[in-house]
């Protein structure tokens, strides 16, 4: 099996970080494609993305004609990538590209795998500006493992690198953040490995830009019981009692 990988680089609003993040992705030299797809920002960032894409044939611009969420935005460029793997990397400097090619490493000698990216695990270099959301993902993490019966240490890594094929079978639902739940979700149904890695994380403060919410990690709780392999179980039992009952 021929193994390559793309990127997809959603963003919305990113002027400050936009450049310095693709850039920091494209000397990482190992990407067939990069897709910047940017989720109708309002500021400069259309302007850099189109920069960036005129110097350099492998990356991709798109612009959605509104603003639908990460999830809607990463659904758009899988879309463009025929590489075997794709890797999603936000444009906020969170994240350290360098990360994706220990991944890759991994997911070419396991290449049905799910490599996921791990904030928790290993003693990686780490920043975590704000207690509740290091604790609000801890607690999302542990209920999704009770209710997938698979223990994770991150559902919420923005790394995590799958076969471009297979996420394209998923037909992705989630426009927002739960687009993480989603995938992880949907590939444990399939009763696959799931590989963790250690990655950096350097946070960010909302003054500097984060996005995610409380009411975002409500969401996260809801989508993690609706994709969960529990209620799929329960679904089931349900619908065998009442064929019973007819």
């Amino acid at each position: 099996m021929s193994i390559s990988i793309s990127a997809i680089v959603p963003f919305h609003n990113e002027e400050l970080t936009l450049e310095e993040s693709v850039r920091k992705l494209i000397t990482n030299n190992i990407f067939n494609k990069i897709v910047l797809v940017d989720d109708y920002s309002k500021d400069r960032s259309s302007e850099i993305a189109l920069k960036i894409t005129n110097e350099y044939n492998f990356v991709e611009y798109i612009r959605l004609d509104k603003n639908y969420g990460k999830g809607h935005a990463v659904k758009k460029g899988v879309s463009n990538i025929k590489s075997s793997h794709i890797v999603v990397h936000d444009a906020d400097l969170e994240y350290d590209p360098v990360d994706i090619s220990e991944m890759f490493e991994v997911a070419k000698s396991s290449p049905t795998s799910l490599i996921l990216g791990s904030r928790t695990i290993g003693s990686k270099t780490r920043r975590n500006k704000y207690k509740k959301t290091y604790y609000g993902n801890k607690i999302l993490t542990y209920l999704f493992s009770l209710l997938n019966f698979h223990r994770v240490s991150d559902i919420a890594s923005c790394y995590w690198i799958i076969e471009t094929e297979l996420i394209k079978k998923f037909d992705l639902k989630e426009k927002g953040f739960g687009i993480e739940v989603e995938v992880l979700s949907k590939f444990l149904k399939l009763n696959r490995e799931i590989i963790e890695i250690p990655i950096s994380y350097f946070g960010r403060s909302y003054e500097e830009g984060k996005k995610i919410m409380l009411s975002d990690g409500l969401n996260i709780a809801y989508k993690i019981v609706k994709y969960s392999k529990f209620l799929s179980i329960f679904k089931i039992l349900n619908i065998f009692k009442q064929q019973n009952q007819n």
